[in-house]
């Protein structure tokens, strides 16, 4: 008898947040959902023609980077000095190899970077100008800074200094550092993705802009391997999008996956012990989780969380709010 073979997976997260559906117009929603059909359908074309969990993961979310509706990007947003800085990071369950970016600003596809970091350097993280560097000698395309401006995040930048506040990478509205929590409007978020191939292997990518306003080379978890994105063909591929900090403070991407790997837990419990510590301190945010069978868990703990699947079948399914995700043919 000859070996089954593998099922192929992809899921993609667009950030979670304080999503309303009263400030969702039907005009967005079609938006979103267009951009992550798209993302879906480009990563599972790789995995359909024999393409890696890797190139998978970075193909989807190059989708998302050059789309301005997301915080990656062309959409990512502004820090307090009128830059657009960028991080991303992406994992090869198979070995363990890793890359990732930060704080880089001429980067088009920082997804791109940061898998030329995990396969053509002995590195895992490079920054700024360094990154930008390294990024040009690998033939990336290189950008003017002027490419990631887009009006609707610049006027998000003048309100938050306006009220001495920061945005959340995965909301639309401001947040007071001296408050814990505020109403939150719609979100525009962290991007991610997570792939199994043909092969058995799996793969986790993550790309964001970060924060609206935020200060002195401030970095989230996103391109930290462990606590934005983690990948390990024992147990998970893991993306993740939320309060940044938090998620680095419980290791959040290696803590979910440690529990599936050593306790034999369920992918949604592990993600959901996850986020109830995440919470616990404060934060929020959202988890997307594989494993080597093909089972996924897209969780979040905020109102919503635009996310999506696809397997096998090539059927889109796409979800915003609590519920299962449903086919994108039917809406």
């Amino acid at each position: 008898m000859t070996a089954k073979t593998p099922p192929i997976r992809l899921a993609i997260h667009g950030g979670a947040g304080g999503i309303r559906r009263d400030k969702l117009t039907p005009e967005r929603e079609q938006a979103f959902v267009q951009v992550l059909t798209q993302s879906l359908q480009t990563g599972y074309q790789v995995l359909v023609q024999g393409g890696t969990s890797t190139d998978a993961v970075a193909a989807a979310i190059v989708i998302m980077e050059d789309s301005p509706v997301f915080n990656a990007g062309k959409g990512a947003v502004f820090s307090h000095e009128g830059h657009n800085e960028l991080d991303a990071s992406i994992m090869d369950g198979a070995s363990l190899n890793a890359g990732a970016v930060a704080a880089v600003t001429t980067i088009r596809n920082p997804i791109l970077a940061a898998q030329a970091v995990m396969t053509n350097s002995p590195h895992v993280m490079l920054i700024g100008t360094g990154a930008e560097h390294f990024a040009a000698e690998q033939g990336l395309e290189i950008v003017e800074p002027s490419y990631f401006f887009v009006q609707h995040r610049w006027n998000q930048l003048q309100k938050a200094k306006e009220n001495e506040q920061i945005a959340l990478d995965h909301d639309l509205e401001t947040e007071s550092q001296t408050q814990a929590k505020t109403q939150n409007d719609e979100k525009h978020g962290t991007v991610g993705s997570v792939a199994l191939d043909h092969y058995g292997n799996l793969a986790a990518g993550t790309s964001t802009g970060g924060l609206t306003n935020k200060r002195f080379g401030r970095i989230g978890d996103t391109p930290i391997i462990g606590a934005g994105t983690y990948a390990d063909n024992r147990s998970v591929a893991i993306s993740a999008t939320g309060t940044g900090e938090m998620f680095i403070r419980t290791a959040a991407a290696y803590q979910t996956a440690i529990q599936v790997r050593l306790q034999n837990m369920p992918l949604a419990q592990a993600a959901d012990d996850t986020l109830a510590e995440i919470a616990a301190i404060g934060g929020e945010g959202g988890l997307i989780v594989l494993n080597a069978k093909g089972d996924y868990a897209l969780r979040f703990n905020t109102s919503g969380m635009f996310r999506g699947v696809i397997g096998n079948d090539g059927i889109v399914h796409i979800g915003i709010f609590p519920g299962n995700e449903i086919p994108a043919q039917s809406r």
